[in-house]
């Protein structure tokens, strides 16, 4: 048996910060912002609300495309590198939101990444399941709140980032339908090009690091680019060898909306024709964990999938990592 998506869902918060907004908390030119990354606004979240909230909207959403489903649920695996609290897991506070008790709940970390390693912990998980163990469907959601970790003085991140959440049902589909095979790979030797370096047992969050500014979210971008650049066509094309698929034969490239400047460079290393992948960036920026099944959401909105389509579902996050997943659509 093979498991594919069933079901999207997708969520923004409603507060939106345009480029003058940026250009007033950095001094950086709207023009520059613009040029440097593509992103025109991008959405944070409103006091008072968590990590958990906004999956709550995109969970229910994905459930809500086949309820049946949701009595047949073995497990549920939140990607997120923005917790609601350190312990206990954002997964099994959605799963109270929820409503869902006994079900298996628990997160996946792999920052910008984490939805494809989710999605592929989940694959595997139900396909263990075929002798009659638990559920034969899984909820999988990206979501993050970057906007809580932003130093508004840096212009080179605090453009890119915004809030969000997807999710997606994963269930039976016929064979040669669903997921047909993954990459996974990480990077560790490369670990501080992305983080968030206090707040952990390395080092705690007291006032020396918070005035330090060590609480928030640091980037070097030009090195990030070029792992990006370098990695990304490489699983993909190892994933799509797993799969047996083409390169010429995928219909649309589902990729992590880092920047609209980064999407439209790997696009162009791959050697695809933009239009086969779809761009979310300019009005979400880059939500993380959430962007790849946000995009996913919003893509189906604008042009439905199509039974057989072959997608490609790709990125890079910190750590650093990257994935690639192959999905023909039913």
């Amino acid at each position: 048996m093979s498991f594919g998506i069933l079901g999207l869902g997708g969520h923004v918060p409603p507060l939106v910060i345009d480029n003058a907004q940026v250009a007033e908390w950095t001094g950086a030119q709207e023009s520059w912002i613009v040029e440097r990354t593509g992103v025109l606004e991008r959405r944070y979240r409103e006091p008072g609300t968590v990590t958990s909230d906004l999956a709550l909207h995109a969970a229910r959403e994905a459930l809500g495309s086949l309820p049946e489903a949701v009595a047949r649920l073995g497990v549920m695996v939140v990607a997120t590198s923005t917790p609601d609290q350190p312990q206990p897991s954002t997964g099994a506070i959605l799963q109270n939101k929820l409503g869902l008790s006994d079900v298996p709940a628990f997160d996946v970390n792999a920052v910008c990444s984490g939805f494809l390693y989710a999605l592929a912990v989940a694959d595997s998980m139900l396909s263990a399941r075929l002798a009659g163990q638990g559920g034969d469907h899984a909820l999988v959601v990206g979501t993050d709140m970057y906007s809580s970790l932003m130093n508004r003085s840096d212009r080179r991140t605090v453009s890119l980032f915004g809030d969000g959440a997807g999710a997606v049902l994963l269930g039976p589909v016929p064979d040669g339908y669903g997921v047909l095979g993954w990459r996974l790979v990480a990077h560790g030797e490369h670990r501080e090009l992305v983080e968030v370096p206090a707040g952990g047992t390395r080092t705690p969050l007291d006032a020396r690091s918070r005035e330090a500014g060590e609480h928030l979210f640091r980037m070097r971008g030009r090195e990030v680019r070029e792992y990006a650049l370098g990695v990304l066509p490489k699983v993909i094309g190892e994933a799509l060898d797993s799969a047996g698929v083409r390169l010429e034969d995928v219909d649309r490239f589902i990729l992590h909306q880092a920047n609209t400047r980064l999407v439209e460079a790997c696009t162009r290393e791959l050697g695809v024709d933009p239009a086969r992948v779809p761009l979310t960036a300019p009005r979400f920026g880059n939500t993380a964990t959430a962007s790849i099944p946000l995009t996913l959401h919003a893509e189906n909105a604008l042009r439905p999938f199509r039974r057989g389509e072959r997608l490609v579902l790709a990125g890079v996050g910190g750590g650093m990592t990257a994935g690639a997943v192959v999905v023909r659509w039913y």
